[in-house]
C-alpha cells in the first residue's frame, strides 16, 4: 500500500522554530515529527510513503534519512512551485509513473494522529468509492469545514468555516483515492482537493467515514506543546518511552540536582540545566543551555539556544542558537 503525504508547507505559525527547518522535521519529544506519521502508516500496512516536499526538502531528508524508516520505504519528490493539496498529489503521482498503485492513501503531513486507517480503507472498498474522506468529531468546528453525509456515508455537501462554536465532523486530512481521481486534477498548477476536486465528486463516488482515535494539527506553539504532553502522557499511540508521565530526558543531558524540571518537560540530548533553574511546561531541543537561576515556562527552545543565568523565558518560541539575556 502506498501513501502520498503532503509536507510542502513552511510552518509559518511555528516561526522562528521553522526558519531553517521544515515543520515535519522538527523534533517532537525524541524524533522528527513526521516519523510519527510514517510509523502510524506502517502499522496500517503502508509499505511506501511518498513525501511531496516543498520547503527545505534537503533538511527533511536529513531528518528522516533516505531509503526507509522503520521498514517503510521513503520516496521524496519536490514540487518546482506550490501546487496546492490536489496539485501536489498529482505531481507526486506523476513522479511515480507506472509505479503508482490503482488505490492509494493521501494525507496532510501536519497531523499527529493514530486514527484507524484500516477502517478507512475497509469502508472505501466496501462502498466501491472513488474517494473516501476520513472524518473526525470535534467539539468546536468553527475553524473547520464540515462534511455532510447521508446514512450510507455518501457525501452530500461541504459547509465552509462558519465561525460558530458547535460540535461536528470535520475533514481529518486523510483520504483513500482511486488512481482515476487524478484525471480531475489539472496538471501543472495550484489546485485544492478540498474546494476544487471533492465538490466535483459529490454524487459520483465520494464517501466519508468517521474515524476514532487521536487527531491534532501541531501547527501552533500551543498545539505543539499539547501534542508533546499527549505523547508523554499516553493519549496518543506512539513508540516513545517517556522517562516519567509528562517528562522526557534525553541522552547526555546534565540537570543540576537543585534544578526544577517538570512535571511536564522535555530536556533533549546534550542539554544543560543549571543550579536552581526551572524548566516547566517547556521543551528544550538538542544542546540547549539554561543558566543557573533561570526560568523557562510554557516555551519551546530550538537547538543550541542559550538562556543566561537568571533570565526569564515565558510562553515563547526561541530560535536556533538564539541567546536570551536578563
Amino acid at each position: 500500500m502506498q501513501a502520498i503525504v503532503l509536507v510542502g508547507g513552511e510552518g509559518t505559525r511555528l516561526r522562528p522554530l521553522t526558519d531553517n527547518i521544515p515543520k515535519p522535521a522538527i523534533t517532537l519529544v525524541d524524533r522528527p515529527f513526521l516519523a510519527y506519521m510514517v510509523e502510524w502508516l506502517g502499522s496500517h500496512g503502508v509499505d511506501e510513503v511518498v513525501l511531496a516536499c516543498g520547503f527545505l526538502p534537503d533538511r527533511l531528508r536529513e531528518a528522516l534519512g533516505g531509503g526507509e524508516h522503520e521498514g517503510v520505504r521513503l520516496t521524496y519528490v519536490t514540487e518546482p512551485e506550490r501546487r496546492g493539496t490536489a496539485g501536489a498529489i498529482r505531481f507526486a503521482a506523476e513522479a511515480l509513473g507506472d509505479d503508482l498503485e490503482d488505490r492509494f492513501l493521501a494525507l496532510n503531513g501536519d497531523l499527529l494522529t493514530d486514527l484507524d486507517l484500516t477502517a478507512l480503507l475497509r469502508s472505501h472498498e466496501e462502498r466501491s468509492a472513488r474517494a473516501t474522506i476520513g472524518l473526525y468529531e470535534v467539539d468546536d468546528a468553527s475553524a473547520f469545514g464540515l462534511v455532510d453525509c447521508d446514512a450510507a456515508g455518501a457525501v452530500l455537501s461541504f459547509t465552509e468555516k462558519t465561525g460558530v462554536v458547535a460540535p461536528g465532523e470535520v475533514n481529518a486530512g486523510a483520504y483513500v483515492l482511486e488512481r482515476a481521481v487524478l484525471d480531475l486534477i489539472p496538471p501543472g498548477r495550484n489546485v485544492s482537493i478540498e474546494t476544487e476536486v471533492f465538490p466535483r465528486l459529490v454524487g459520483d463516488g465520494l464517501c466519508a467515514v468517521p474515524l476514532t482515535g487521536y487527531w491534532m494539527d501541531i501547527g501552533t506553539h500551543e498545539r505543539y506543546l499539547q501534542a508533546t504532553w499527549d505523547i508523554l502522557e499516553g493519549r496518543v499511540a506512539s513508540e516513545v518511552r517517556p522517562t516519567a508521565p509528562g517528562l522526557f530526558l534525553g541522552d547526555d543531558c546534565a540537570v543540576s540536582v537543585s534544578a526544577r524540571v517538570g512535571p511536564r518537560a522535555v530536556v533533549s540530548r546534550g542539554c544543560e540545566v543549571g543550579a536552581d533553574a526551572e524548566v516547566i511546561d517547556s521543551v528544550l531541543l538538542d544542546g540547549v543551555t539554561v543558566g543557573s537561576g533561570a526560568r523557562v515556562s510554557g516555551s519551546v527552545l530550538a537547538t543550541g539556544a542559550v538562556v543566561d543565568p537568571g533570565a526569564q523565558v515565558v510562553d515563547t518560541l526561541v530560535a536556533e542558537d538564539e541567546r536570551v539575556g536578563t
